[in-house]
């Protein structure tokens, strides 16, 4: 499979070394947010505080690199009608793979995060790394070269259960899992995929993709509780992710509510996780919904967010009864404590968040949305 197209200029690839710009970041932002309708010139330098005159050399350039495009003209207050510009999404895509216990999830995503291929394969994240990787290459290269016209591809992101140092790509004792503990996940996509590599956990990338995607989540603090073949959460603060100094923030599955309780894979007793999938498994979804509430109740009052979402496909399979289980929960205490309740929702685009989030890792910096 072959590396990113890094050709400097013409429709056919993207400059990426012309994207290493904050100015130019901020201007595909606006690109990005204002649609096919497209923005032009003067509504760029009013809202990024540049020159007319550096938006104009930027601009220029993005579609000389085939990123920018005219999206027609627009009627002027004085003078000559104003060229409307839009973003290019084919211009280029960016991989995003969910590497579950049980799962492999591999989408293909245009600039603006918009899914044109999917692939979805079972697979056991206890069938060794070998077995592991060479999966995943052969999904990820089938994703690429299946896709009508997928145009350079600026890498991979690779999200799955961690904890894992997601600077380095370095996996660490992943819960159930321990013999991927220290393996360099990164280095080795690098080298078999021959693309720039993204490496992190599956929450964090699920809730990135929150973040620069709808208007609800954007800007905004929350939780993101994703319950599929194991519970974790991605915190987003202020519209960042927060991945904490040892990049272990939102290990929420392994915060201990029952003292001697059922031993966990992690190691504990009483894990949120190991409670709410006894729950699932003795057919009790209402109890596992109480509990998850209690354990986001805790989260709550800890951080003090405007929302939790809840998403992962154990939740999509009773998606009333968890929503409702948690946000009666939340409402109890809230109303205990004289307080406004949290609200809570199912997370749009629950179904593939994971692998959607995985590809933002790699197109949010090129917006200035780098996180974390």
């Amino acid at each position: 499979m072959g590396g990113v197209n890094r050709t400097e200029g013409g429709a056919g690839g993207v400059n990426l070394g012309a994207l290493r710009s904050h100015n130019t970041a901020l201007v595909l932002d606006l690109l990005r947010t204002a649609g096919p309708g497209g923005i032009s010139r003067l509504e760029l330098a009013e809202r990024t505080g540049l020159t007319p005159q550096a938006v104009s050399k930027i601009t220029a350039r993005l579609r000389e690199d085939g990123l920018a495009a005219e999206a027609g003209r627009r009627a002027s207050t004085g003078g000559k009608p104003r060229t409307v510009l839009r973003l290019v999404p084919e211009a280029g895509h960016a991989v995003g793979v969910h590497l579950d216990r049980d799962e492999l999830t591999t989408v293909l995503c245009d600039l603006t995060g918009t899914v044109v291929a999917r692939r979805r394969a079972a697979l056991h994240l206890g069938s060794g790394a070998d077995t592991v990787v060479d999966r995943l290459v052969t999904e990820v290269t089938a994703l690429v070269s299946g896709a009508a016209r997928p145009g350079p591809v600026l890498g991979v992101g690779v999200a799955l259960p961690g904890p894992l140092d997601h600077r380095r790509g370095v996996l660490h004792r992943v819960t159930g899992f321990p013999e991927w503990n220290g393996f360099p996940l990164r280095s080795v996509l690098l080298r078999r995929l021959s693309l720039p590599v993204v490496v992190d956990k599956d929450t964090n990338a699920a809730a990135l993709a929150l973040a620069v995607g709808p208007a609800e989540t954007a800007g905004a603090s929350f939780a993101y509780l994703h319950f599929g073949a194991g519970l974790g959460g991605g915190l987003v603060i202020g519209g960042t992710v927060h991945r904490g100094t040892r990049t272990g923030a939102g290990e929420f599955g392994h915060q201990v509510v029952q003292l001697d309780g059922p031993p966990c894979g992690c190691g504990n007793r009483g894990c949120v996780e190991a409670l709410c999938l006894a729950a699932v498994a003795r057919g009790d979804t209402a109890e596992a919904a109480r509990v998850l509430g209690t354990a986001a109740g805790n989260l709550v009052a800890l951080l003090d967010v405007d929302l939790v979402l809840l998403g992962g496909r154990t939740v999509a399979a009773a998606p009333d009864t968890y929503v409702d289980g948690v946000a009666a929960v939340l409402d109890a205490r809230a109303r205990r404590a004289g307080e406004e309740t949290v609200p809570v929702r199912l997370a749009p685009g629950a179904g593939d968040g994971v692998a959607e989030g995985a590809a933002q890792l790699l197109l949010a910096p090129l917006f200035g949305r780098a996180e974390g």
